[in-house]
């Protein structure tokens, strides 16, 4: 009988077959090294990106947030600005109205009395002034009172002046009427 020696024939079969084996456990080592370089470099490239992006949000944050400063000072500046507006509209709407006043003040005066004195302060009128009767002082009064310029009269003081002259003290509330009882 031939005898048939397959030994060498496995063993070279073995060899190859581990060769194999190390060769593709090598190239998965390298494909896995590779795969998870490659997802590091892909998370780290998007950390980037995102941190770029959170950068840029942050610059243009911090410029909106300089133009809402300046858009405050300019809001701080125009409040300034019409309140000072107001108040020359205001001083330009009531200088007709010192006129009117004194136009008002002439046109009560009865016949029988004088002004001494006219003072202003705020939005009432001090009046001192000379009348021959008593009479005379209760007609300023009714006539103030009837003004549309002016409020109710308050009398603070009446006395003697002299022979034939009393003197009166008071005081009355200036009113600035509606535009329809002006005319």
């Amino acid at each position: 009988m031939a005898t048939i020696n397959l030994r060498p024939w496995r063993e070279e079969l073995a060899q190859k077959r581990q060769k194999d084996f190390l060769t593709n456990l090598l190239v998965s080592a390298i494909i896995a090294a590779l795969i998870v370089f490659g997802i590091g470099y892909y998370f780290d490239f998007m950390k980037q990106r995102q941190m770029d992006r959170n950068n840029f949000l942050r610059a243009e944050t911090s410029k909106l947030d300089k133009q809402i400063a300046e858009i405050r000072k300019l809001k701080e500046q125009r409040a300034r600005l019409l309140d000072r507006l107001n108040a020359i509209q205001e001083l330009q709407g009531t200088r007709p109205l010192i006129v009117r006043n004194f136009d008002e003040l002439v046109r009560v005066l009865p016949d029988a009395v004088y002004y001494r004195s006219l003072t202003r302060r705020g939005d009432t009128v001090a009046i001192t002034g000379l009348a021959e009767e008593n009479l005379d002082v209760s007609s300023l009064m009714r006539n103030l009172d009837q003004s549309i310029w002016f409020g109710e009269p308050n009398l603070s003081g009446v006395g003697k002046a002299g022979a034939d002259a009393n003197s009166f003290n008071l005081t009355v509330p200036v009113t600035k009427p509606k535009a329809e009882a002006a005319k």
